[in-house]
């Protein structure tokens, strides 16, 4: 163990030398410790390395970019606290994210988007990070900009997931322009996971009020009730995804994007139905939630079908 110590402090005193070499093989080295040794993570957080880690993101040489937060991701597994608590952290990584068309490589903007994702996995860092506007509009210019890279749109994704599920968090995204690429993606994303992890998002910020008017533009209703047709081939993930997205419009979008919901979803009944059969556990129970809203309006008969569902959910 303390051998492993030794090492950690040299190569970390080494990524200030003055020697380009040396920072170079010191930066690639603990790249691969941190990927390769859960052990000594933590001691390279507490030898330092995170504020030159931080700084390097800054660099146009395109290997010290890659090296730096390949080692930042393999870091936020088990020392998150550690990178928070790092002054200038998340503005560094701001910035390899705002240049991901120029000069940041795109193994570094999913690097650093990847490391956001890991951090928004805890609850009291993500009001932190949604508090940084540069970071949304940059997560949003990724996913909206064509030629970026399918992995960078998809780490860019499970940030801005991680990111509304704060829901202050929502109105940003939506205030930032996110609607509409976030719809675009659903409505052409051919390529593989971009669906679900768009419609992910889609479910997320429909939970707040300033959704409406924006899905209303990009007739986001009628997208996710296409979803939900049984002949559209949808995956179950997709289709949780819209289920649980209508859901929020109905309980947080008021009265007139509740009654449009309702009118519309009437459509896919069958679909709804599938999810509330077929889905996950916190899927049945949301598709089983619309269920009941369509019913008691009075908009879809309760045939024996949907009733024996609704009665087997009320069982539970």
């Amino acid at each position: 163990m303390e051998v492993k110590r030794r090492t950690v402090r040299s190569l970390v005193t080494k990524l200030g030398s003055v020697s380009e070499q040396t920072r170079t093989e010191a930066l690639a080295e603990l790249r691969l410790l941190s990927k390769h040794d859960a052990e000594i993570r933590p001691m390279i957080s507490e030898a330092g390395a995170i504020p030159y880690l931080a700084e390097i993101l800054y660099s146009s040489s395109h290997a010290f970019q890659e090296n730096a937060s390949a080692t930042l991701l393999n870091l936020s597994i088990t020392s998150r606290d550690s990178l928070m608590s790092t002054r200038g952290l998340l503005d560094a990584i701001s910035h390899a994210l705002r240049h991901h068309s120029t000069s940041t490589s795109s193994a570094a903007v999913q690097s650093s988007a990847a490391t956001l994702h890991s951090l928004l996995v805890v609850d009291s860092y993500r009001p932190i990070i949604g508090a940084k506007r540069d970071i949304i509009h940059s997560l949003i210019e990724i996913i909206k900009t064509r030629n970026s890279p399918l992995r960078s749109v998809k780490d860019a994704l499970k940030a801005l997931f991680g990111i509304a599920l704060y829901p202050l968090n929502r109105h940003q995204v939506i205030a930032l322009g996110g609607v509409q690429p976030l719809f675009s993606l659903v409505v052409n994303g051919g390529r593989a996971g971009i669906v679900e992890d768009a419609s992910a998002v889609i479910a997320q910020i429909a939970g707040c009020e300033e959704s409406v008017d924006e899905f209303k533009k990009c007739c986001g209703i009628g997208v996710l009730v296409d979803l939900l047709d049984l002949g559209t081939g949808s995956g179950h993930r997709v289709k949780e995804n819209a289920v649980s997205a209508l859901l929020n419009l109905v309980n947080f979008g008021g009265e007139r994007a509740a009654e449009e919901v309702k009118e519309t979803a009437m459509q896919v009944a069958d679909g709804i139905a599938d999810v509330a059969q077929n889905g996950s556990a916190k899927g049945k129970t949301k598709a089983v939630a619309l269920l009941k809203i369509l019913v008691d309006d009075g908009n879809m008969v309760r045939d024996s079908y949907f009733s024996s569902l609704l009665d087997q959910s009320e069982s539970l």
